[in-house]
């Protein structure tokens, strides 16, 4: 295969040593050339060399004085300075800083400075390589970013303005920065006051449930510039063109882990920084025609309802909450009667028990990639499937969807290992009424890389949609009995005061939220919204380096 083009390609000094530089379109790589290299008496050494990918090139820059000062953000051990006579034969110099890969996915910003024999020569360096950059379309140029200063540990605005902050502008990226100061502030932003065309992404700086803020946000605007009816459960939504950007601040972070492996300011940073795309499915949740709340993560009616509408009782506890809210439900045991009706995914989407995981260029994702094919084939498949609906019934502990992996520090692999996230299903997982004994197994499974649906009283399918009807009766209050008006989105924390017949009744957690109906219909919603992200790396690619002493950073040792 022929080798790719250069458009650059000198001889520069790294350090104290000659090294040969070359640009192509895609890389930029460098190698000691033949005099620089160390060599054993009676042996011949190879080169040693470095390649880096344009995409995930950070910046370009003439190097300045100030630039040895120390950067928290940098990816080093120790920054050693060329030799005197270096400086004096090379006094010119141009600095790369790019992504390099750590252990458990985290990135962090590299730098290389190479020196030059001219200013002619090294201000052509920079003026090509930029160049090279500027046709990336993918990297956002202007963001719209919001903080929540009460997220979490409060650490929401120290985290953008020291670590995010200088990362961004060295990129070249401006930035429009809202501290919210109420709840649902950024989401109301960004229905009804955000001039979106600005922007080339919205970043959220907290949690997950800055994160759901954001993307009902985001959603909303698009489906009322478009005139399309959430309160529709059959309604196809229109895709958010524009992506979103999370950079962790929270106590969780699921979101964040799911799609990047790790939750790191710094590594998020750098996703948003190149550009990177990552689809991903939205579920819609109604009940009886009436829009209620997106999820994108996880709802569970039954086990996971009840430990949150419990810690909702506890917020001064703080994060213990969750925890005693757990052995609280755990032994109360409780079980709940109910019909589930699913559509269920094609027989090419694989199934929930298959180990294929989704990771970054996930196949079974991207063969979802087409929305407008994609939609199509539903059309043609809603009429000759209008009778293949599976119907369920039964008394259960835990209903669960999982439209991702879930996994989480707790969890490494989640509540449902093989869920994808953009190929149009959720994982329905259905545990019913069993022993106490039995359904600890079943937990303790959520913790170990045992197959947690290996249980007679478990059963997993992967459904495009579904449904849920208590046994009991909801009854709306009268005044309530009409539904909301067209385009209202009901707050599900707010919500109408609801009667209910007979006493076994739970609560569904919607993504860390409480739906106070328990019947609700869910349609997965392919692709809607994008991430900057590009899913979970299978392997950490390794950053091959000088040997000493052609060395400017030392990359610490990667771990596949």
């Amino acid at each position: 295969m022929e080798e790719e083009r250069s458009f650059l390609s000198s001889k520069l000094c790294l350090r104290d040593s000659q090294v040969e530089v070359l640009l192509s379109r895609t890389v930029l790589e460098w190698k000691e050339t033949g005099k620089s290299r160390k060599r054993s008496p009676g042996a011949s050494q190879p080169a040693h060399g470095h390649a880096v990918q344009v995409s995930e090139i950070v910046a370009v820059r003439m190097t300045g004085d100030g630039d040895d000062d120390d950067d928290p953000t940098q990816l080093k051990k120790q920054k050693k300075k060329p030799k005197q006579r270096t400086r004096q034969q090379h006094p010119y110099s141009f600095t790369v800083s790019y992504v390099g890969r750590t252990s458990q996915h985290q990135w962090r910003c590299s730098d290389v400075t190479f020196h030059c024999t001219s200013q002619a020569l090294c201000e052509q360096w920079v003026r090509v390589a930029n160049e090279q950059l500027s046709l990336l379309t993918s990297r956002p140029k202007s963001l719209l970013v919001y903080i929540n200063p009460y997220g979490g540990k409060r650490r929401g605005k120290r985290i953008f303005e020291q670590t995010v902050a200088p990362l961004l502008r060295r990129a070249g990226i401006s930035t429009d920065v809202i501290v919210t100061e109420r709840a649902n502030h950024a989401r109301d932003h960004l229905k009804t006051e955000a001039n979106l065309h600005k922007y080339d992404g919205v970043v959220c700086v907290g949690g997950d449930g800055m994160f759901s803020e954001i993307m009902h946000g985001l959603v909303t605007r698009v489906q009322t510039d478009h005139s399309v009816d959430q309160n529709q459960p059959d309604a196809e939504l229109v895709p958010c063109s524009i992506r979103i950007g999370i950079i962790p601040a929270g106590s969780t972070d699921c979101i964040c882990f799911a799609t990047s492996g790790t939750n790191d300011p710094i590594t998020s940073a750098l996703h948003i920084i190149v550009g990177d795309s990552q689809p991903m499915d939205v579920c819609a949740v109604h009940h009886n025609n009436v829009f209620l709340k997106y999820s994108v993560s996880l709802l569970g009616y039954g086990f996971y309802g009840d430990i949150l509408a419990d810690s909702e009782r506890k917020r001064w506890l703080g994060p213990a909450r969750y925890d005693l809210s757990g052995v609280k439900t755990f032994l109360s045991h409780n079980y709940y009667e109910g019909t589930v009706s699913f559509l269920p995914a094609e027989d090419n989407m694989g199934n929930p028990r298959d180990k294929l995981q989704c990771r970054s260029g996930c196949r079974v994702c991207q063969h979802k990639q087409s929305k407008d094919k994609l939609s199509e084939m539903s059309e043609e498949k809603e009429t000759s499937a209008k009778d293949c609906w599976n119907e369920i019934y039964g008394k259960f502990i835990a209903i669960n969807a999982a439209s991702m992996s879930c996994a989480c520090p707790r969890s490494p692999k989640g509540l449902s290992p093989s869920a994808h996230l953009a190929d149009g299903t959720t994982d329905l997982i259905l545990v019913r009424k069993c022993s106490r004994l039995d359904f600890f197994r079943h937990l303790l499974r959520h913790t170990s890389k045992a197959d947690q649906f290996d249980h007679s009283f478990v059963e997993v399918h992967r459904v495009r949609k579904f449904h849920f009807q208590p046994t009991f009766q909801e009854l709306v209050s009268p005044e309530n009995q009409s539904g909301q008006p067209k385009g209202t989105e009901i707050d599900p924390v707010h919500s109408p005061q609801t009667t209910y017949c007979g006493t076994a009744r739970s609560s569904w957690n919607c993504d860390g939220e409480i739906l106070h109906h328990a019947a609700i219909q869910v349609n997965v919603q392919c692709q809607l919204i994008k991430l900057f992200a590009r899913g979970i790396e299978e392997r950490q690619q390794q950053q091959h380096v000088f040997e000493e002493p052609c060395t400017v950073l030392d990359l610490e040792p990667s771990t596949d």
